[in-house]
């Protein structure tokens, strides 16, 4: 019987002792699972937050934003296609790239940038092909800067009809996928006219690309005639301008372009309007061993060289972001098949930051600017019928 009840004393003491070693093991399982949840939700957070933090910053320079960057799938949602001349050109088709690049960036898009084959030399097949690559790598939309797109522009919307495509500096194309968007550049040719001859320059050259044929160029050219001759009116002075579009025809920079404005400002021209690509750089080049100055086209050109007293802007980078917004929120279909962008859009004037005036200032700009933008003050813009008027204080002498 003594037997019997150690027996069961010693049972029941491996029970209890097992019982606490469950108990303990348990708890120490809890504890730990405790930890590890915690550490997750730790980890979790930091992700979360550091992801937030990504999602935050907002780029507002397009130059900030690297040029090219890697699609983790391939596939690049948001694509530039050029028609001829440089991406990094300073001018028109960088400012469209800073655009594309601002919008993909800051809205979490892929973006790639396709340049046809052939350089300035490309052609309509050329353009096509490079859209086509876009559209096959996922293009949702399609950004084609520059007048010559249009063949290009319709053959690729009619192959991808689920690709949207932007025409910068075109013209309605009557095609549902396809929106183009234009620009008031008399309006802003018409500022810088305006604003040097008030600063008390008389002699002044304009260079336009394009041959003559690039509508922009032209009616940058021509408003810039208009605002100097509103100014001269004022100050009741003559002022002289040289009018060429020799040397422009590829929108690139030419020995012959800069040995033609070398002669302007030798023979006492002051200031050179150049419009049209990289051309400009033949006429930084000519206004920087005679001491002259010069006009930028399309972005603020002062970065680009010292001789830069002002610029004839369109925002470009901001009007693809406002189309591709449009875009991105289902508001294609609504829009006109050309959108026609200018001051009162805040999308065409001169740069008041870095004034260089001292006669001409930023209020009187202003004023004038806000003049426009309501409309009591009009600018034409047809070329092609009123160029060649006579002007009251204005002499255009056209070099061909």
């Amino acid at each position: 019987m003594k037997k019997f009840l150690s027996l069961v004393l010693a049972m029941c003491m491996v029970f209890a002792l097992c019982a606490c070693g469950s108990e303990q093991a348990a708890t120490s399982t809890t504890e730990t699972a405790t930890e590890n949840t915690e550490a997750a939700v730790e980890s979790t957070e930091a992700a979360a937050t550091e992801t937030t933090e990504a999602a935050a910053t907002t780029y507002t320079k397009g130059n900030d934003v690297p040029d090219e960057m890697t699609s983790a799938d391939g596939k690049y949602q948001i694509a530039l296609v050029t028609d001829v001349g440089q991406l990094k050109d300073g001018s028109f088709n960088e400012g469209t790239w800073n655009g594309v690049k601002l919008y993909a960036a800051n809205n979490g898009k892929s973006y790639k940038y396709y340049q046809p084959a052939n350089g300035s030399e490309a052609t309509d097949d050329d353009r096509y092909d490079a859209m086509a690559a876009a559209c096959e790598a996922g293009a949702e939309l399609v950004v084609a800067p520059g007048f010559l797109q249009a063949t290009a522009l319709e053959k690729a919307a009619n192959a991808y009809p689920d690709s949207h495509f932007l025409f910068i500096d075109g013209w309605d194309l009557g095609l549902d996928n396809v929106k183009a968007v234009a620009y008031q550049e008399e309006q802003c040719g018409y500022f810088a006219g305006y604003a040097v001859v008030k600063e008390g320059y008389t002699k002044l050259g304009f260079c336009g690309g394009g041959g003559g044929t690039n509508p922009a160029c032209c009616r940058y050219g021509y408003g810039f005639v208009q605002g100097a001759n509103a100014a001269a009116a004022e100050l009741g002075v003559d002022v002289e301008i040289q009018y060429t579009w020799l040397y422009g025809s590829s929108y690139s920079p030419s020995t012959e372009l800069q040995t033609l404005v070398n002669g302007w400002y030798e023979n006492g021209t002051e200031v050179v309007f150049a419009c049209g690509g990289t051309l400009c750089q033949s006429v930084f080049a000519a206004a920087a061993a005679n001491d002259g100055k010069t006009i930028g086209v399309d972005v603020d050109q002062s970065g680009d060289s010292d001789t830069v007293i002002t610029s004839a802007m369109k925002e470009l980078a901001n009007s693809v972001q406002q189309m591709a917004a449009k875009n991105e929120a289902g508001e294609w279909a609504n829009l006109e098949g050309c959108v026609v962008l200018g001051a009162a859009d805040g999308d065409t004037g001169i740069p008041t930051e870095n004034w260089q005036f001292e006669k001409f200032t930023v209020d009187e700009y202003q004023a004038m600017f806000d003049s426009v933008a309501n409309g009591s003050l009009k600018i034409d813009a047809d070329y092609e019928a009123n160029f060649g008027q006579d002007y009251s204080n204005v002499t255009v002498n056209v070099v061909e």
